[in-house]
This record gives structure tokens, C-alpha cells and sequence, in this order.
């Protein structure tokens, strides 16, 4: 298996991919070859040719138990590209768990740049998910479900009182379910790393997550991840929609704090197996000290009582 752990120098990178990146012939005749950071469940080469610049994704052999669907993955990507906002894809070798797509030169984005543009980002965001869906779903229940399932099974470590929040978990399943307004193709994982801004517009990258979703679950997730404050989730929420939406603000901030329940499972089973130097135990005990704050706050039921007073 490819060293997922190590950060390798270039002569390191061809010594250790070269064989793999022969295997696709627009790559073969490259001139450059470096590491791009960012990656938890991939390794993020750009390669560059005579004549272009692409990025070689290469995917770890766990991936399946972290609920990612590398053929949905790729047709995804296709049909983001396709609407514009993803980059484009040129080759997949799934048995080599390789996708090659294009390199977008722009600025990647940090969680201030995605506070100080929020309504730019809302504008991204509406454009992917108003294309074709995606070939799949994605429903984080589902999810920490199947997450909770492996998290058991293995061994992996679990907060002690995780279980203690599933009631919060049920009564968000019941309350999204009695008010659910369809699904858009999502990109259900963007981090302030998979913000791509060339100065005119914001591109949309990493479509591992991607599946048909409620917008809501997008918009929150987008808040929570970049840490910003509340009144930023009201910006981009009024952003989206183009007027404010009492009723979809409490839908997106909830929806936060369920991946945040669902993500804080990912991050224990990426600590059983993930062999990269990266404390994902610490990562998601952030994730969950904000569920433990936020279930059952009086915030929380306040946002409750407003999805089932509007209707959602």
C-alpha cells in the first residue's frame, strides 16, 4: 500500500507513483510531479505536462468504511463538471483507486476567506445543486448509522456518553422527515479546503461525500465546518435562498449539529486505521463537545419548535 503517512519529496513521489501515473498516457510525458496538502482519505498529487496541469487523486483501500463510494465518486465529479462548477475529469482507474482531473489555479480557501464570502460561496453552491443529480444519495442518518455499526463492531474508540444523544438523533429524524423538502445533488463535505476561488468564480472540489441531499444539510455544513459564527450560517442561509428564511436558518443549523454527531464516528474509525500523521481522536472530540453543548440547548429546542411551527 502507498505511504498515506509520509509527506515525500518529489524524486520520492516518482519513485513511489511513477508507475502508477504511466499507467494513464496524458500522464506519462510529465515534467513535474508535487504534493498538494489537505488530504485525510487520499493522496493529492499535481502533475504537471507540457501543455497542462492535472491532479492524480489516489484513494486509500479503506475507504469504504468511511461511507465513500469511489465509482460515485467519479461519475459526480463528471456531472459537476459538467454543471460547471467542478473541475474537470479526465481519466479513473478504479483498480488502482487513481482519478485524474483537472488543476484549478486559484486561491484554496480558509475559514475567514469563506466568512468574507458567503454570498459568492451561496451562488457556487446554488449552481451545483442545480444540475443533474448525482447518482447516488446521501442522508447523514444513514450514515452515522452504518458509521456506529463499524465504530461497534471494530472496537474503535467511542465517547463514553455518545449513545446518551441518539434521542436527539431520533427526534431530528422524525422532525426532518415530517417537513422534507427534496433533495439537490450535494457536495456534503465542503471544507474550507475544497473552495477554489480564481477571482471571478468560487469552484467546488471533492465530491467523495457527494450525493443527493437536502440543500439545508449543505448550507450548515458548510457553516459548521468553517467555525464560523451564527450570524454567518443567517448571511449565507438569506444568501441562497435570496430572502430570510426563519424556518430553512433552524433547519441548516440543526442539520450542523447532526453531522457534527454523524463526523465525530468518522473520526473514530479514521483513528483505528488511518496510518497519516494527523490526530483525528482530538478532531473529533471538537465535533463532539459542540453536539454535547448543542443537543438539547435551549437553542436547540427553540430551532425545533421552528421547523415544526413553519413547517420547514
Amino acid at each position: 500500500m502507498y505511504p498515506f503517512g509520509m509527506s515525500l519529496s518529489a524524486t520520492e513521489l516518482e519513485r513511489t507513483f511513477g508507475a502508477l501515473l504511466d499507467k494513464v498516457p496524458r500522464l506519462q510525458n510529465r515534467v513535474g510531479i508535487s504534493e498538494l496538502s489537505g488530504g485525510l482519505t487520499n493522496r493529492n498529487l499535481k502533475v504537471l505536462t507540457s501543455d497542462n496541469a492535472y491532479v492524480a487523486r489516489i484513494s486509500s483501500n479503506e475507504s469504504n468504511l468511511l461511507s465513500i463510494d469511489r465509482a460515485a465518486e467519479y461519475k459526480n465529479s463528471i456531472i459537476a463538471a459538467d454543471a460547471g462548477i467542478g473541475a474537470p475529469v479526465y481519466d479513473y482507474l478504479p483498480a488502482d483507486g487513481l482519478l485524474v482531473i483537472g488543476f484549478l489555479p486559484g486561491r484554496t480557501y480558509e475559514s475567514l476567506d469563506v466568512g468574507s464570502n458567503l454570498p459568492r460561496i451561496a451562488q457556487s453552491v446554488k449552481q451545483l445543486h442545480s444540475g443533474n443529480p448525482f447518482v447516488r444519495d446521501f442522508d447523514m442518518f444513514e450514515v452515522q448509522r452504518n458509521y456506529l455499526k463499524i465504530v461497534k463492531e471494530r472496537g474503535f474508540k467511542i465517547p463514553e456518553n455518545y449513545g446518551d444523544f441518539e434521542v436527539y438523533r431520533n427526534e431530528l429524524f422524525h422532525a426532518f422527515s415530517a417537513s422534507n423538502d427534496g433533495k439537490v445533488p450535494c457536495n456534503n463535505d465542503l471544507l474550507p479546503a475544497n473552495f477554489i476561488d480564481d477571482g471571478s468564480k468560487i469552484w467546488l472540489i471533492d465530491y467523495e461525500y457527494s450525493g443527493n441531499n437536502d440543500a439545508c444539510f449543505e448550507l450548515g455544513n458548510i457553516w459548521s465546518e468553517s467555525g464560523l459564527p451564527l450570524g454567518a450560517l443567517h448571511e449565507l442561509v438569506t444568501a441562497y435562498y435570496g430572502e430570510e428564511r426563519p424556518d430553512k436558518f433552524a433547519r441548516s443549523w440543526l442539520f450542523s449539529v447532526l453531522a457534527k454527531y454523524g463526523w465525530t464516528l468518522w473520526a473514530s474509525i479514521q483513528d483505528g486505521i488511518s496510518d497519516l500523521d494527523f490526530d483525528f481522536w482530538a478532531w473529533g472530540m471538537k465535533k463532539f463537545a459542540d453536539v454535547e453543548r448543542d443537543f438539547g440547548s435551549d437553542f436547540y429546542k427553540e430551532q425545533i419548535a421552528n421547523l415544526k411551527k413553519i413547517g420547514g
